[in-house]
């Protein structure tokens, strides 16, 4: 099979540390943290009190206000990045063939705050109180219709769930289609509106985030001895894939090729990975394998580095049983530690800091690395964004049930 060229031409952003793809990338680079004291909710009786929200975000300013009512947090933060993304493509929708032009966008969670306020409803009210529209406001893949609605896109159109995996599933799907000529144009990324009380008292429960009140402006701290768990995030990341000759024809601006994909199972638990990251090591090496490439070849990995024991030590374990004596010359970061985990959107945006990172020469840093734990040993950029020309670079998001991700990325030379 003649396999085609699949470049981004468009990227949206809504994060906690920027509610667009400037001062997303501007906070990244100044070690900017996206953590404080949730606002959502009561926190009185969670042992997790802090998280990384999206903040002044207007979600009127991109949808109308009737529609908006009938919609979950986590597809108004879709359809505004969908909405960046498509807009700074600058693609003509009046010429181009929508049945080419598809839409694969995931959530690992969709709409918990639906969910949540939906069933309060029913124990307050029953079931005559629960909405027509809580159906289709709850499920994980109405952001992808939304999308596909809003814009006419006849192609392909679904949704990807796959927890923390979920959006580098969606781009590394919408890589293929392209790829194989299923379609020439893909809106493809994740999004998530989860810090809700159902949701924060579930993770604290699996004791699998960070209970650091005391010191929540530091808990997010990637590969540090001093870790404790994840840090809640929310928002959303949306690209804009397109084959290389039909961006070149129209004369399209590219950040950034996306040239492999690696995908694996761990089949070993239901949350923690495979002992030293087995199912990592296989994900990374397929990507790189699919590139066609070394693993000497790869300069750049962001991590997926979720702040927890058992993830950070896997990873970076996996990292050097691959890449052996290369891995000490990789930079290494985790943006998590500035943005948070966004689960299901975690992919699409750490895709868009990666590509980035390659368009601009520049390693964003990994904050409150204070010291790294005895078997973390690798150069995780500690604190300070660093120079570095890079050609090559891989984004790794791996989620619970063993469901692993790479994604690889070249920079763009023309």
């Amino acid at each position: 099979m003649n396999k085609r060229r699949v470049v981004i031409t468009g990227l949206g952003a809504l994060t906690p540390i920027g509610n667009n793809v400037t001062e997303f990338w501007e906070g990244l680079i100044s070690g900017k943290s996206g953590v404080g004291l949730i606002t959502k909710f009561d926190t009185t009786d969670f042992a997790t009190k802090f998280a990384c929200e999206v903040k002044n975000f207007n979600p009127t300013d991109y949808i109308d206000a009737k529609a908006l009512k009938r919609m979950d947090p986590f597809t108004h933060y879709a359809l505004a990045t969908a909405q960046m993304a498509i807009e700074d493509s600058e693609i003509n929708l009046d010429q181009v063939n929508l049945e080419r032009f598809g839409v694969i966008y995931g959530s690992g969670i969709g709409g918990m705050d639906t969910w949540e306020t939906q069933h309060a409803n029913y124990l307050n009210g029953g079931p005559r109180k629960i909405s027509p529209f809580f159906i289709p406001m709850m499920i994980s893949d109405i952001a992808a219709g939304h999308i596909s609605i809003k814009y006419g896109l006849k192609g392909p159109n679904y949704a990807t769930t796959s927890a923390c995996a979920t959006s580098s599933h969606a781009i590394a799907d919408a890589f293929i289609l392209v790829q194989r000529g299923s379609a020439d144009l893909m809106v493809s990324g994740g999004s998530e509106a989860a810090i809700t009380p159902m949701s924060i008292g579930g993770f604290n429960s699996a004791r699998a985030i960070s209970t650091w009140n005391d010191k929540y402006e530091v808990a997010s701290r990637p590969f540090d001895k001093d870790r404790n768990g994840f840090v809640m995030g929310e928002g959303s990341g949306t690209l804009v894939l397109e084959e290389y000759e039909h961006a070149i024809n129209r004369g399209a601006k590219i950040y950034g090729e996306i040239i492999g994909v690696g995908l694996t199972g761990d089949a070993f638990h239901i949350t923690a990975p495979a002992e030293e990251g087995e199912g990592a090591f296989r994900s990374m090496r397929d990507a790189i394998r699919d590139a066609e490439l070394q693993t000497t070849d790869i300069d750049y990995i962001n991590a997926h580095g979720t702040s927890t024991e058992l993830n950070d030590k896997n990873e970076t374990l996996a990292m050097k049983n691959l890449f052996g004596e290369h891995a000490y010359k990789l930079s290494v970061s985790s943006t998590k530690s500035m943005t948070g985990h966004l689960l299901g959107a975690a992919g699409a945006i750490e895709s868009i800091a990666t590509i980035l990172a390659l368009k601009n020469g520049k390693i964003p840093p990994t904050i409150n690395l204070d010291e790294p734990s005895p078997e973390c040993d690798l150069d995780y950029t500690p604190k300070v964004a660093k120079d570095r020309e890079i050609k090559y670079a891989i984004s790794n998001t791996f989620g619970f049930g063993g469901h692993n991700a790479s994604l690889l990325f070249k920079k763009f030379e023309g």
